[in-house]
């Protein structure tokens, strides 16, 4: 299975139903915004303990009698296989894999894409059919009133790289109603030539 990051990140709903989630791309800081925004999900849930872990690879899941559930976070994707993953099937845990793009994760991919307990998320650079549902959601969850012309503006001029996105969002949310306007949207943000 695949899921788009974008609809993780707007889905305030969103639940944590696999077993494995394998998160890649280039995008690095919408990889870790969706590895933590899946941790603070399952956390919202149940009670569990974060393990970060450097393989799979002769796995042992220590179970204890009064232990809370794990979610184990590995930086890489040794040791990632379908015999690995048949392993560790059967443990109440969840497993997050977070690898930026490499030769080694095209295999990786096709097995999380097929198999029913692994979920791919593949994070790149926000393109503006997502930045626009952003921004909307933003305006909407804010309860801002934008002028289109400086709506789209701000579509083609917001970063294309989550974390600098959300930061100018943040920005724009911590100004009067009254204030936002292009004058000092360009001040606050940054923004040239427009």
């Amino acid at each position: 299975m695949k899921l788009d990051p974008i609809n993780i990140l707007l889905n305030n709903n969103f639940k944590i139903e696999k077993k494995f989630y394998f998160i890649s791309g280039n995008e690095t800081t919408l990889i870790e915004k969706i590895a933590d925004t899946l941790v603070k999900q399952c956390k919202k849930r149940e009670e569990v303990n974060l393990v970060r872990i450097d393989t799979i690879e002769n796995f042992i899941d220590e179970v204890g009698l009064f232990s809370n559930k794990k979610i184990y976070t590995g930086k890489n994707c040794k040791g990632v296989n379908i015999e690995n993953l048949n392993k560790i099937r059967d443990s109440e845990n969840i497993f997050i894999f977070i690898q930026e793009n490499s030769p080694k994760t095209k295999k990786i991919k096709n097995i999380f894409i097929k198999d029913s307990d692994c979920c791919l998320i593949d994070c790149y650079e926000i393109d503006r059919t997502s930045k626009i549902r952003i921004l909307k959601e933003f305006i909407q969850t804010n309860n801002l009133k934008i002028e289109d012309s400086l709506f789209w503006i701000l579509v083609e001029k917001l970063d294309n790289r989550y974390v600098f996105l959300e930061n100018g969002l943040n920005k724009i949310k911590d100004i009067e109603q009254k204030d936002i306007n292009l004058k000092n949207i360009k001040k606050l943000l940054t923004i040239d030539g427009v």
